[in-house]
């Protein structure tokens, strides 16, 4: 029984170079070697595998048989396994770390830390990127915890023990409620249903943030606080950044409450002290600060 042989990542290049430039004439000058020798290496490469992957008769140019279609993305798997391969330790070799485990405060900006990340993936494609968002203490509950390098947290991490920070901006927080609701018509507040962020985290455990009223829903995920708000189903704080769209378009407004919730939501990128940055994460925490700087003229984040 026939077993197809292990092809050679110099026959991978030289099949994909016919396939993505059309003729072994035209393999050859982007490979700098003549036609016969890509020819001779494709016919290698089909008899190691046992299978035609071109049709070279009764054409110009060579086409892709059913059998060379059917491995073409596997052997473009192998080139971009290989090429990730000689990425990863040569970014090893430059002193790299091979992983960065970010989390980041459900407030900051998330067009700013999109931005980043696709900054990061072009300057740092060796370096694997994992992201969690959380909310309040969950954000230094998990670098302390030595489960992310680096986090982006609010003002609940000024708190912390074995912590080290840098001040990336300022998000600012207003109390908002659907222009329907009793407090957008001079209702008071310990009447009303307040919706509160929480999390589940040992360091905010018991604490409460600009609490005002006895009647509140706790919620973990700031989306659904935000589509409740819209639903007029309670009141509450939340970043200008996420409103501004609904504030527009009234679908919320903007409460004027004599006792001034909300304000300035400070944001620090947080490391544990014993554990130092490298130069990729280093560089993230910068590119993070720069584009949080670029969104302030919005009134936004400052």
């Amino acid at each position: 029984m026939f077993k197809p042989g292990t092809p050679t990542i110099e026959q991978i290049r030289t099949f994909l170079a016919v396939v993505e430039e059309g003729s072994f004439a035209a393999a050859g000058r982007r490979l700098r070697r003549a036609t016969s020798v890509v020819s001779y290496s494709v016919a290698n490469l089909e008899s190691l595998l046992g299978v035609t992957l071109f049709t070279r008769e009764g054409t110009k140019k060579p086409r892709l048989t059913p059998a060379g279609e059917a491995v073409l993305e596997e052997l473009r798997q192998v080139e971009r396994g290989l090429e990730s391969l000689r990425a990863r330790v040569g970014g090893l070799a430059a002193g790299l770390e091979p992983r960065v485990a970010l989390v980041v405060d459900v407030m900051f900006p998330m067009p700013c830390l999109a931005a980043a990340l696709r900054d990061f993936a072009r300057e740092y494609p060796s370096v694997a990127l994992s992201l969690r968002i959380e909310a309040l203490g969950a954000v230094a509950d998990l670098v302390l915890r030595g489960e992310s390098d680096l986090g982006v947290a609010g003002p609940l991490a000024a708190e912390q023990a074995g912590l080290e920070r840098s001040v990336l901006g300022r998000v600012e927080l207003i109390p908002v409620a659907a222009p329907h609701h009793p407090l957008a018509h001079g209702g008071q507040v310990r009447d009303e249903v307040q919706l509160v962020l929480s999390d589940r985290s040992r360091l905010s455990e018991g604490q409460d943030f600009s609490v005002m009223s006895p009647r509140t829903w706790r919620l973990g995920d700031l989306g659904a606080k935000h589509e409740l708000l819209r639903e007029g189903l309670g009141w509450g704080t939340m970043p200008r950044w996420i409103v501004a769209d609904d504030l527009a378009r009234g679908r919320l407004v903007q409460l004027a409450l004599p006792e001034g919730p909300g304000g300035a939501y400070p944001l620090y990128a947080i490391r544990r002290a014993d554990r130092p940055l490298g130069p990729a994460a280093q560089w993230l925490v910068a590119r993070l600060g720069d584009l949080a700087a670029s969104f302030a003229p919005a009134g936004i984040l400052a």
